[in-house]
């Protein structure tokens, strides 16, 4: 079974990065990204990539990430 982790700081995201989990991204309550990597991660933005040529940065204040582990 599938369980989400909320990630709120640097150490989640650099974790997250490290060991490469997917990641969801929802804005305003809604899926914008099913699932991909993070990159890159600084204090105003996370860079997910979610295939070889699909690449989006997000803004970290306007919206959530989870983890996602199986």
């Amino acid at each position: 079974m599938a369980t989400n982790r909320r990630l709120e700081t640097d150490t989640d995201f650099q974790e997250t990065l490290e060991q490469e989990r997917t990641v969801r991204v929802f804005r305003d309550d809604e899926m914008i990204n099913p699932g991909g990597l993070i990159i890159r991660f600084d204090s105003s933005m996370v860079a997910v990539q979610s295939s070889v040529s699909d690449l989006d940065y997000y803004d970290r204040q306007q919206c959530e990430f989870y983890e996602l582990r199986r």
